[in-house]
């Protein structure tokens, strides 16, 4: 899904009509999905005549370009550059201080023709992933400066990330393609009796399943020219020899949209109706298993629901097969390449909700002089910002409970002075930063203070009833010498200092413990000691 671009660059990616592209220099087309076209062709509001026929630049893979021909043949091809995986160019540009900015391509592994944006110049380091399915091999091909480890920060830092989050919520981890071809396969090796194999393959970015099952049983594919022409011409760019045009083929291309269901239905019904083998539907796609899967009684079917095609009520087969990244793949990928700013291009997910955004995209972590600002295109001296900034702020409280699934179990999140708040618990120290206080082993063993013997002794007469001269007034004032103590402690606790002590934890965290009646925990014997004492239980026995 297509994104602006912040207004001080000037480049456009996947958008053509919107305020801000209208002002760009240059644009720059990912793949040939019909979302990421859509404003191409029509009229501009700054020219007299079409945009086709502005004075502009579009840079694409030679076969996105023949893509977008296809689908819109008055386009002026003349406008198109080519610009292949692994390929880098110089950009020429005006308004730039340095007149050139540098873009490569990357495979985006989503559909033939598709590719990421990297560009580096005066206005920082951005990647703009356009649809995406981001592994292991795809971000070995980026630079090696920009990719670091699961301990280690890249030696360079990517400023911006535009990234694709169409699965961001979608938590499960997904088959890979590979494995989602084989299931598809296995789907039909399993159903020898079905004359007629339909499968929903007429988007762009199937081709891989339609030529495995083509190599497999060693059959070509049958299409509706007529009736689904657009599909045609498309395979006819991508993979023209496992195309046919007979309609007895065994392999038949089914049309995904409108109404599948519906459709499916009547070819299962029809066969009945002529006592004839029913067909096998296959339906490659994630949609049924995020949007339209129902839920599933049984708990095995759910462990199994990636590892095999699964029946509808309809008759479908589906097969989990993704074009997208899952949210597990989009934090992994956004640990190795840590970039300082990330911003989602499918408006259904924020990428806030991505625990690795929460943690270090943040105007709180950004210096007033930090060149971001200026990306970013923001006014600090703007009331709003001001605003947005303070919300921000205490958005980090919220946070700060929140699970961090791909964080090392020895990386502690800490918090600036300004957002700590006035309660600590016994496990607050780490969420709140104070994991440079002083207590010590040897501390929490020592005897309790003269303050705390008192006010224990007195709540117990109190409670027991042994000493009738203990008032109700005398336990009120007792409990209030507590309270205040608390107070006084958590106010020192607040503001100490971040200097880290081989101590451990201060003073004042284990008086607020006591203050509070709360048993300090001791240390745990050692394993030596727990086996000297079973020794010496086993002589006593003897």
């Amino acid at each position: 899904m297509p994104i602006e671009m912040p207004k001080g660059l000037p480049f456009s990616v996947d958008t053509w009509r919107t305020p801000s592209s209208s002002s760009k220099n240059h644009y720059f087309l990912t793949h040939a999905h019909k979302d990421h076209l859509q404003g191409i062709s029509t009229p501009s509001t700054n020219h007299s005549s079409s945009f086709c026929f502005s004075k502009i630049n579009i840079y694409a893979t030679r076969l996105t370009k023949s893509l977008t021909l296809l689908y819109y043949p008055h386009v002026n091809e003349s406008l198109f550059v080519e610009i292949e995986v692994g390929e880098t160019i110089l950009v020429d540009d005006d308004d730039l201080a340095s007149g050139k900015f540098k873009v490569t391509a990357f495979d985006a592994n989503h559909c033939p023709g598709a590719v990421m944006f990297l560009f580096e110049g005066t206005f920082g380091n951005i990647l703009h992933t356009g649809d995406c399915r981001l592994t292991p091999e795809c971000l070995q091909k980026l630079p090696e400066k920009y990719i670091g480890t699961t301990s280690k920060e890249p030696k360079c830092r990517l400023d911006y990330v535009f990234l694709d989050c169409t699965f961001g919520a979608f938590s499960s981890k997904l088959p890979s393609k590979h494995d989602a071809v084989r299931q598809v396969i296995d789907c039909i090796w399993k159903h020898p009796d079905a004359r007629a194999v339909y499968l929903t393959c007429d988007l762009l970015g199937q081709e891989e399943i339609l030529v495995s099952v083509s190599d497999t049983f060693g059959s070509k594919i049958y299409i509706d020219k007529e009736n689904n022409p657009e599909c045609f011409q498309s395979l006819s760019l991508t993979v023209p020899s496992i195309l046919s045009q007979d309609p007895t083929s065994r392999f038949h291309i089914f049309d995904g949209f409108p109404r599948i269901t519906e459709r499916a239905e009547r070819k299962l019904a029809q066969a009945r109706a002529n006592f004839q083998p029913e067909p096998l539907i296959i339906r490659p796609s994630t949609q049924w298993y995020v949007f339209e899967d129902v839920s599933l009684d049984s708990e095995k079917l759910k462990k199994s629901r990636f590892k095999e095609a699964m029946r509808d009520k309809s008759g479908i087969w589906h097969v989990c097969y993704s074009m997208h990244s899952s949210r597990d793949e989009l934090e992994w990928a956004l640990r190795l390449l840590a970039p300082r700013w990330v911003v989602s291009t499918t408006p259904e997910f924020r990428a806030m909700d991505l625990s690795y955004v929460k943690r270090h995209c943040s105007y709180r972590n950004l210096s007033m002089d930090d060149p971001l600002w200026k990306l970013l295109d923001i006014d600090l001296g703007s009331p709003l910002v001001i605003e947005d900034l303070q919300e921000d702020i205490s958005i980090s409280r919220s946070q700060l409970d929140s699970s961090q699934a791909f964080v090392n179990k020895e990386e502690i999140l800490t918090v600036p002075s300004e957002v700590k708040v006035s309660t600590v618990t016994l496990f607050g120290r780490a969420r709140l930063g104070l994991h440079n206080s002083t207590i010590t082993y040897e501390d929490l063993v020592k005897p309790k203070t003269t303050f705390q013997k008192e006010n224990v002794e007195v709540q117990k007469k109190h409670e027991m009833g042994m000493d009738r001269a203990v008032s109700e007034d005398q336990l009120a004032d007792s409990q209030s010498k507590s309270k205040e103590l608390m107070v006084k402690v958590v106010k020192r606790t607040t503001a100490c200092s971040p200097t880290r002590s081989s101590n451990g934890v201060g003073e004042n965290i284990r008086k607020l413990y006591r203050s509070m009646h709360i048993p300090v925990p001791r240390p745990l014997p050692s394993l030596v000691a727990l086996l000297n004492d079973r020794k010496k239980r086993a002589r006593t026995r003897v």
